[in-house]
């Protein structure tokens, strides 16, 4: 299959899909990217957000809190450092996740109180995870 890609995501706890897919559109830190098959060779970080799998077996989206994808031209591997399945996902899973957000933001407010750069960047992580909740209606 010339039009299709390995795609395979795990997270620390297990292999959550390993397929072959038509595209998956992946919730990076600079902004969503969608990845294809001739994917020219990339690695990015995650955000939180909803990462979306296209192929021949149909659609499936799973929350992803960060990590890291790395794409090539035929295969797709995204390393998450947490990743439900979004028909798995329930409002204390989000919950816990803006918890975790809320507690590393003043962590960095204690520790960087000078530093603009890791405060801003909890504060990022925090929005974000509020916005996937959006997203994803719980």
């Amino acid at each position: 299959m010339a039009d299709t890609v390995q795609f395979d995501l795990v997270s620390p706890e297990r292999l959550l899909a390993s397929a072959r897919v038509t595209s998956v559109q992946i919730p990076g830190a600079d902004g969503d990217m969608t990845a294809m098959a001739g994917h020219a060779p990339t690695i990015t970080t995650l955000r939180p957000g909803v990462l979306s799998v296209e192929g021949p077996d149909g659609a499936s989206e799973y929350v992803v809190t960060g990590g890291f994808a790395e794409i090539s031209a035929d295969s797709i591997s995204v390393l998450a450092e947490r990743a439900i399945a979004k028909g798995d996902m329930t409002r204390e899973h989000h919950e816990a996740m803006v918890k975790e957000a809320e507690e590393a933001l003043n962590r960095a407010k204690e520790t960087f109180e000078n530093e603009p750069g890791p405060v801003d960047d909890a504060a990022k992580l925090l929005a974000d995870m509020v916005a996937v909740g959006d997203h994803i209606s719980v």
